[in-house]
């Protein structure tokens, strides 16, 4: 009696790389669409959301922004303007106040060399100078203060004038209707606007006065 063989099981193998028919491709697909749907319309209704959120400015709205942008604008330059022109008056005031200062120092300075030229002064005018050594240190002095623009203050015959001179003494005099300088015991000296020492001097005032 002769047996049927039986046919042999196909391998795993096999089963597993034997091609699979369109009808599966397709389901397989379609499973991958419907489980990437959800996020793709999840972004969908974000950008949608975010659409929503941007407002549409009416032309009144942008006018009245654009307004305000000229408003800050000119505010902006007002504001640099001013404080250029506080920057230009500091710096003229700095210098101003260093003339000042530049003057009151030289005006000190001067000040106190004064008595050593009113001697000079004095010597030359009795002709003790004459040919000495001297002369020559007065007329130096002379010339250095005359630079700084330091001029005599007070001159025979001159109207009295107390801001400038000091009345030492005075002589009642028919000769004139006004009180005047009739003679300067020591001379007064002024730089500039500044009045360094008044000038001593002797004053003819009016008989009866």
């Amino acid at each position: 009696m002769v047996e049927k063989s039986k046919a042999a099981p196909e391998p795993e193998d096999a089963k597993a790389k034997a091609p699979k028919s369109p009808e599966d491709g397709q389901t397989a697909d379609a499973q991958s669409a419907d489980v990437a749907s959800p996020d793709l319309e999840e972004n969908d209704d974000l950008i949608d959301a975010e659409d929503a959120d941007v407002e549409t400015l009416t032309p009144e709205e942008l006018s009245f922004i654009e307004a305000g942008e000229r408003e800050l604008l000119a505010d902006m330059r007002n504001d640099l303007a001013r404080a250029q022109a506080e920057l230009v008056n500091f710096r003229k005031r700095v210098e101003r106040d260093r003339a000042a200062n530049r003057d009151a120092v030289i005006a000190e300075v001067i000040r106190t060399i004064l008595p050593a030229v009113d001697d000079l002064d004095r010597a030359e005018a009795h002709g003790d100078l004459a040919g000495s050594s001297l002369e020559l240190v007065a007329q130096k002095l002379h010339a250095a203060f005359a630079r700084y623009g330091l001029r005599t203050v007070g001159e025979k015959g001159e109207a009295f004038d107390p801001n400038f001179h000091e009345a030492v003494v005075q002589i009642p005099s028919a000769g004139v209707t006004v009180n005047t300088v009739a003679d300067v015991i020591e001379p007064g000296y002024a730089l500039g606007d500044r009045l360094l020492r008044a000038a001593k001097v002797a004053v003819s005032v009016p008989e009866g006065q």
